[in-house]
């Protein structure tokens, strides 16, 4: 895993509702906690993209439903900034479900993802079928 060069506001809270966009069987993910997180005493954890979560799947197949998971956030309605000066921003919020090392357990992403991702996790990058 390597760092992010852009500045990214984190604008997802922590027991934040998030689209899962893989084929692994999870639809709808909630944010317990985010991995490498540094704030400060009583401060809940936000993530924002290229984070890694740990995140309870609330809805999907039977088999995925209830289990605790990591997943990367792979696209956010909060607008950053590249820099070259470009601002970036999606339609939703999305994560896709992945290991502890950052290999995704889907074999599909629907819909784009941002370079920031793919620069990071780069398994998830040859995965994935757009990169914005």
């Amino acid at each position: 895993m390597r760092g992010i060069r852009s500045t990214i506001p984190r604008a997802l809270n922590s027991g934040a509702k998030i689209d899962c966009v893989d084929n692994t069987g999870a639809r709808t993910v909630e944010i317990i906690s985010v991995k490498k997180y540094r704030g400060v005493k009583n401060r809940q954890p936000k993530a924002g993209i290229g984070d890694m979560c740990v995140v309870s799947v609330k809805k999907g197949t039977p088999e995925m439903r209830r289990q605790i998971v990591y997943a990367v956030v792979v696209r956010q309605k909060k607008e950053f900034r590249r820099p070259d000066g470009l601002r970036v921003s999606f339609e939703d919020n999305a994560v896709i479900i992945t290991d502890d090392a950052g290999v995704p357990k889907g074999t599909d992403i629907k819909g784009p993802i941002a370079r920031e991702v793919a620069e990071r996790f780069p398994k998830v990058g040859t995965t994935a079928s757009i990169i914005v």
